[in-house]
């Protein structure tokens, strides 16, 4: 990747991902599905940083900012993803998968597999819309510094 900064974002994110759970559980709050929407505000953060610093550079291109923050994002989740069948399997595996909170869009009983994969999906559409949103809001900052 011709970007290291994606990378130092994405782990990042994948850090925040990691402490917000951990914190989570042993808060005894794994099984809250609303706390479970706030780390899209982590990988929001990640996703702007990589913007941001493109901007920073002088990289204007939309298109490419707008990738690199949806890479960024999906790295972030992805590695999130893997630090978590690994946590799931240290505590317990399909024994602790039960006292997590249900996802949205499986009822019933599913594997580690089946509830990563819907959060990986999850992260995915959460950093593509996540992207596109920052890069409104930069599209625009680009538009007035072109304007000066």
């Amino acid at each position: 990747m011709k970007n290291k900064t994606v990378l130092q974002n994405a782990f990042l994110i994948f850090l925040g991902i990691g402490l917000f759970f951990l914190l989570m559980d042993f808060l005894g709050l794994a099984s809250k599905n609303y706390l479970r929407s706030l780390n899209a505000f982590i990988v929001l953060y990640g996703i702007h940083r990589t913007i941001k610093y493109n901007y920073d550079k002088g990289k204007m291109d939309y298109f490419e900012n707008l990738f690199s923050g949806f890479i960024t994002g999906i790295l972030g989740v992805f590695l999130g993803i893997v630090g978590l069948i690994a946590f799931i399997y240290i505590k317990g595996g399909e024994c602790y998968l039960t006292t997590l909170s249900d996802t949205f869009f499986f009822v019933g009983k599913i594997n580690i597999i089946q509830y990563c994969g819907v959060l990986f999906f999850e992260g995915v559409a959460s950093s593509l819309i996540g992207a596109f949103v920052l890069m409104q809001f930069y599209g625009d900052v680009a538009i007035a510094k072109n304007i000066k």
